[in-house]
């Protein structure tokens, strides 16, 4: 009797996990994909020192500044492993509250402030420049990734609120070291309205912000779920004719902050 040869089982289809190189997630028993789930852990090592990883973190500092899309490549592979965009060690936001802070001393000492002073300065740049810009703007852009920017083969998957917001702390980073350390040397330097002065201070403001858009271009545009990210591009036009419009009319980026610094803490 001659018997038929079995043919092996047919392979499972490809997933976007398996076809990377990483291993796929391993799903935890303890552990869901909630957001209620995901904001209760991150909470939780907030209060483990032992368990961050700074010296990670500082590595994503130095690479926001020379390499940025080195630190979205690691969003990336979280994704696979974990499961997860978004940050679950809060050691990049410690690292970044002690950046506020040491800045805020450097305004103290330079525009002459009283500790009370230096104290009600040092909750506006944590509670309104820092958190309160930044919850307003990752709410609008996951709101506006979600409803127009996703694939329509990708609707059944969405951006996660702290992966917005993880996206506003990357590009808030060389923001603050240019705007609250390296202005304060050119505050230091003269007072006045010279063009050469004007220069330096808004080509400052330039570069500050249009890093902190191209650096939330290239946060969106790292998922693989998102198209026409180029959009987020575009406030770069509007930021270089403002800069343009200032060096014509005389206005002065640099004085105009600390002149607003000083009015808001009185």
């Amino acid at each position: 009797m001659i018997h038929a040869k079995q043919s092996p089982p047919p392979s499972p289809p490809l997933s976007y996990h398996n076809s990377s190189p990483l291993p796929s997630p391993i799903p935890s028993r303890t552990e869901t994909h909630s957001a209620t789930a995901k904001r209760s852990k991150f909470l939780r090592r907030l209060i483990y020192f032992r368990h961050m990883d700074f010296e990670f973190a500082l590595w994503q500092m130095l690479y926001l500044f020379i390499s940025p899309q080195k630190v979205y490549r690691n969003f990336q592979y979280r994704k696979q492993t974990k499961d997860q965009f978004a940050r679950d060690d809060p050691a990049f936001l410690v690292l970044l509250s002690f950046w506020l802070i040491v800045s805020s001393i450097g305004f103290s000492i330079v525009l002459k402030l009283r500790f009370l002073q230096f104290f009600i300065f040092l909750l506006w740049v944590i509670f309104v420049d820092c958190i309160g810009v930044g919850l307003l703007i990752a709410t609008f852009l996951w709101f506006i990734s979600n409803h127009y920017l996703r694939k329509p083969t990708c609707q059944d998957q969405d951006v996660e609120w702290g992966y917005a917001f993880d996206v506003h702390l990357n590009a808030f980073l060389p923001l603050l070291i240019l705007l609250h350390v390296v202005q304060l040397f050119l505050y230091y330097v003269g007072y006045d309205n010279s063009f050469i002065y004007r220069f330096f201070g808004n080509s400052l403001w330039l570069l500050a912000l249009g890093y902190y858009i191209y650096i939330t271009f290239l946060g969106y545009s790292a998922l693989p779920i998102l198209r026409n990210t180029q959009i987020l591009l575009y406030p770069m036009v509007v930021t270089f004719l403002l800069y343009i419009i200032s060096l014509i009319t005389g206005w002065n980026a640099c004085i105009a902050i600390m002149d607003f610094y000083k009015f808001r803490i009185q």
